[in-house]
């Protein structure tokens, strides 16, 4: 059975698990969720995940505003969490997904799928053109990420390139594009979204 995560404008939307007995809701993170996501994404990472390449990207910055998102069970216990983080790819404005997190007990109701679903939905409803990330090819092949992308591209510290993906949100998006990826100033990043 699967499910298509389709909505006209960014909403709150509640998303029924498929599988098992247990439903969760995808919702708009608010910072009452900031101590329960910090623990999932510790228990997920460890402290190893602050030594990341992509950390540098998302270090002291806010998520781009609409894409930070939080899966929660039917007790209200946040179980997944999902951020997209403004940036420049060569030069040209893209989104930096990631990281995306599912509690232990919640990994077989493909509630990571649906959150990356919903998170690209929305960056899309919102004009953002691009969306790059660093993880598992074959995990996000699915969702049309790819190499090809990111080729020409470099980060801001050692990455394994194979890990180094992009998918476009809009045709040609990432065509030609290449240079350094970099953070988006706070003062740029509400401008960013108020161009989009």
């Amino acid at each position: 059975m699967t499910f298509d995560l389709a909505f006209p404008t960014p909403v709150t939307p509640v998303i029924p698990a498929m599988t098992g007995s247990r439903a969760f809701a995808i919702l708009d993170e608010t910072p009452t969720d900031a101590p329960a996501r910090e623990a999932l994404l510790d228990a997920a990472f460890g402290p190893a995940r602050f030594l990341k390449t992509c950390e540098r990207l998302r270090d002291g910055r806010r998520p781009a505003p609409g894409l930070a998102l939080v899966a929660k069970d039917k007790t209200d216990a946040l179980i997944g969490t999902i951020r997209l983080w403004p940036i420049h790819a060569g030069g040209r404005p893209a989104l930096l997904l990631g990281p995306v997190a599912v509690a232990q007990e919640a990994r077989s109701l493909g509630l990571g799928a649906g959150l990356i679903r919903e998170s690209l939905h929305r960056a899309q409803a919102l004009g953002h053109r691009a969306v790059l990330l660093v993880g598992d090819a074959p995990y996000y092949a699915r969702f049309g990420f790819a190499r090809r992308f990111t080729e020409r591209l470099t980060l801001p510290g050692p990455v394994e390139r194979a890990r180094f993906l992009g998918l476009e949100l809009s045709p040609g998006a990432l065509a030609g594009v290449e240079g350094r990826v970099r953070a988006v100033a706070a003062v740029d990043a509400a401008a960013l979204s108020r161009a989009a």
